[in-house]
């Protein structure tokens, strides 16, 4: 073996063996709470790390997903009102892929107006959107809830139903959307528009069959990021929503904490469910996430 090959190999070796210590580092956290799912003493507080405990038990995965929450009663008296997973996951699915769906519409709409068209104030609009940006999420709370509490849905106001949760949800997750799709539509050939013109396509026609397939990428981001916006976030819920028949599994996981004592072996098994449909979702969407944009879009 030559000395160049020698280094070469050594290089290799070196890039694995920092590869596979910084997947270790990723992957620790995830093996810690696994540990703790599955360890029967549902302690309140963790004091040592064992991989697989004495007697491991898949007992609080079966707690979460079988078992109602009892915390989550519209009647404590009544068992029967008590949530239960497949409750929760529908409503926080509803209210994910609810932000996913207003987020993309709105966004992608938004964005081909500020990168094709010309209008008074469409500069002021960008730097708005970037204020919106920088503010933190607590600080639209209070508007929001004002906003939405005048408006009724269905005999009630729009703020505690989950449509309205959605709403709120996409207020804070159009801002990147619309900068982030403006972006790659900047980069997307004016002459792919003003051939499907020609061809004797509307303006509308041309954003639909034309910019948008080839915006799948971003439009893919803009979903993962809406859903996993809506999945996650349990704050703005639990100020707006009243009735538990609406609560999300964010709320449901936020609940288990006590004041006192936390049961953290079905905390963490819920928290592992929780972590499922992100990553289903992110699978699905990979492939058009690390696509290229205008892949055959030019092609002869």
């Amino acid at each position: 073996m030559t000395k160049h090959k020698a280094n070469e190999l050594l290089k290799q070796i070196g890039l694995q063996i920092f590869l596979l210590t910084i997947t270790a580092i990723v992957l620790f956290p995830i093996l810690w709470m696994v540990s703790i799912a599955i360890d029967p003493r549902n302690i309140d507080k963790p004091l040592e790390l064992v991989l697989i405990p004495d007697g491991a038990t898949l007992r609080a995965f079966k707690q979460v997903l079988t078992e109602p929450y009892t915390q989550l009663c519209a009647n404590p008296a009544e068992p029967e009102t008590c949530m239960t997973f497949l409750k929760l996951l529908g409503n926080s699915l509803m209210v994910a892929l609810g932000t996913s769906l207003f987020s993309v519409v709105l966004g992608a709409s938004a964005a081909y107006a500020f990168s094709r068209f010309k209008f008074i104030g469409r500069e002021t609009g960008l730097l708005g959107f970037i204020a919106l940006l920088m503010l933190p999420a607590t600080a639209t709370i209070a508007p929001l809830y004002v906003l939405l509490n005048q408006i009724k849905f269905g005999g009630e106001p729009l703020r505690s139903t989950l449509v309205g949760l959605a709403v709120a949800y996409t207020s804070g997750s159009l801002p990147f959307a619309i900068w982030n799709l403006k972006g790659y539509f900047d980069t997307v050939p004016k002459e792919l528009e003003e051939a499907a013109l020609i061809d004797g396509a509307t303006v509308t026609g041309a954003f639909i069959r034309v910019i948008l397939p080839l915006a799948v990428p971003a439009l893919a981001v803009t979903v993962l990021l809406g859903f996993m916006s809506g999945w996650t976030e349990f704050v703005m819920a639990w100020l707006f929503l009243e009735s538990p028949e609406k609560f999300t599994l964010a709320m449901a996981l936020r609940s288990m904490q006590g004041q006192f004592t936390t049961p953290w072996s079905t905390f963490f098994a819920l928290a592992l469910v929780m972590s499922v449909p992100p990553v289903l979702l992110f699978f699905a969407l990979q492939r058009y996430i690390v696509s290229g944009l205008t892949v055959g879009g030019v092609k002869g």
